[in-house]
């Protein structure tokens, strides 16, 4: 059932820790930062909540007016959950917590990784070369496809096709997560079938190193 507990404390963290402080909450509204989502499609991205669990805890944001619930115009009868306004202010603080929790100690295997987390990690981890040329990523990313701008130094996401693209990339969320750490792994994703890339190898070198020069560290 939902929780009500409280911390009975009238600081506007503690506040925020009534609505967003449970567990799984925060990672359901990172679930949403980018796209809403099915049901089905929240439990995918999240394997180890349970679904009375994830049904507990979408129940309560709705009820804090953090998402909202809206039927899908091209498909009869299927919900989505959404950020509202108030639960889209999360964003800057779910990606700082990102942020600040790649240096936390990993946790043991065997792990989960949501394309939405990897999606967050490439645009905090990666730091292009402002002066660099910019690129435009079709990314199939565990069976979705994302379009990925790298531009003026920003990388910028967004869920879709991309009008044009200058390489096409599919793979799957953990092995773009270790290419982003170490890319000097692609040659073996590539070799072994973890990564399959069509269009300008100059270009995701750019995209992974965050340089024009894939020898530049």
């Amino acid at each position: 059932m939902p929780t009500s507990r409280s911390y009975r404390d009238s600081c506007g963290m503690a506040r925020a820790l009534d609505v967003v402080g449970e567990r799984w909450a925060l990672l359901v509204v990172r679930e949403l930062l980018f796209v809403p989502r099915r049901f089905s499609e929240l439990r995918h991205a999240l394997p180890n909540a349970s679904s009375n669990l994830l049904a507990d805890r979408l129940r309560e944001l709705e009820h804090h007016e953090v998402i909202r619930r809206r039927k899908l115009a091209s498909t009869a009868g299927t919900q989505v959950y959404e950020l509202t306004e108030w639960g889209r202010k999360l964003e800057p603080i779910v990606r700082a917590l990102s942020e600040w929790g790649i240096d936390a100690p990993s946790p043991p295997e065997p792990t989960s990784l949501s394309a939405t987390s990897v999606l967050i990690f490439l645009q905090i981890g990666v730091r292009p070369d402002p002066a660099a040329p910019p690129i435009v990523c079709r990314l199939d990313l565990d069976g979705s496809v994302w379009t990925v701008r790298v531009e003026s130094g920003e990388v910028q996401v967004q869920s879709g096709e991309p009008a044009m693209a200058d390489i096409s990339l599919r793979t799957d969320p953990k092995t773009l997560g270790s290419l982003l750490a170490d890319p000097a792994s692609l040659d073996a994703a590539l070799a072994g079938g973890t990564v399959t890339l069509v269009g300008d190898r100059l270009a995701l070198h750019q995209l992974l190193y965050g340089v024009a020069d894939p020898h530049r560290s």
